[in-house]
């Protein structure tokens, strides 16, 4: 199967290609700098330099290497307004046309667990897909406007296209977005002493290459049940994250300002995920167990 991955040298896209690579996939990633990542980790993967805002490039890319699946990673997410703009929004517009003009089957996106604002829109349960957003700032709102895009390709043109809403993936080397629950583990495993406001603030934890084995399960579905997915996670606070490290690194040094006040700051941490996991046969190891490879990996400062 030919796959082309945008954004395929960032956190979540890195480990994509690799997964299917794994699998002998005929896999193109695309991103704004060109890299020989791939070829330094003897990963069978051809890497091309892509500017997601440019529309003539993205259709070029598509036409040259026919894939049937394009995965849509790349995002802009701290950074300028009109920057962001070009590629969250213009950049996603311009794959979803370049995919209808040039015949993809499948079209796989990144939203996110952002556009569902704070917990406290929806009380203490578990969020689901049919639920409403409420986005807060520029990156949710564009995540929405995306899969209202979506949407209108798929009633308009027939284009499949399928949204995974992603929850706070973790591993060493994510540095923008939520990064306190890496931060937690990751600190500590190379000596360094952490410091967070509240102890009670809670995330949706989801190690990153659950997330990369979630888009591949998705994308090789050629007409799935859903148009959404929740990646879920296991909901847990800083401070129980803090204590499965100190089950490994029993001198960890985390410490927080306050027990108790992280609610105000949280945004939603609780979701149901059984429409992926029924749909996928998919399911997430207890995070717990996670904690060691995170560790590991931290201390040995590799790529993936």
């Amino acid at each position: 199967m030919s796959v082309l991955v945008i954004g395929g040298t960032g956190f979540i896209g890195r480990r994509v290609v690799r997964a299917f690579a794994a699998e002998g996939h005929q896999v193109v990633s695309a991103d704004v700098e060109l890299t020989d990542l791939f070829d330094r980790h003897g990963i069978e993967a051809t890497a091309i330099r892509l500017d997601i805002s440019d529309f003539a490039a993205v259709r070029a890319a598509m036409e040259r290497y026919a894939p049937k699946i394009v995965i849509n990673l790349a995002y802009m997410r701290e950074t300028t307004p009109h920057a962001a703009m070009k590629v969250n929004v213009l950049g996603m517009d311009n794959c979803l046309e370049a995919a209808r003009l040039t015949g993809v089957d499948h079209v796989v996106f990144a939203s996110s667990i952002a556009v569902n604002g704070r917990q406290a829109q929806y009380g203490d349960r578990a969020i689901c897909e049919d639920d409403p957003p409420y986005p807060t700032y520029q990156y949710a709102v564009h995540k929405v406007f995306n899969e209202w895009q979506a949407r209108e390709y798929r009633e308009k043109h027939g284009l499949t296209v399928t949204s995974i809403r992603v929850g706070h993936a973790a591993a060493p080397g994510k540095l923008v977005g939520a990064v306190d629950h890496v931060q937690c583990i990751t600190g500590p495993a190379t000596g360094a002493a952490v410091r967070f406001p509240f102890e009670d603030k809670r995330r949706c934890v989801i190690h990153v290459d659950d997330v990369a084995e979630i888009f591949r399960r998705v994308a090789l579905k050629r007409c799935p049940d859903h148009s959404v997915y929740y990646t879920g996670g296991q909901t847990l606070s800083l401070g129980e994250i803090a204590e499965m490290v100190r089950e490994r690194i029993p001198d960890a040094d985390i410490t927080f300002d306050a027990p108790t006040g992280g609610d105000a700051h949280s945004i939603a941490y609780r979701f149901d995920n059984r429409r992926l996991c029924e749909e996928f046969a998919f399911s997430l190891p207890d995070y717990r167990h996670r904690i060691a490879g995170l560790i590991e990996v931290a201390r040995s400062k590799a790529p993936f």
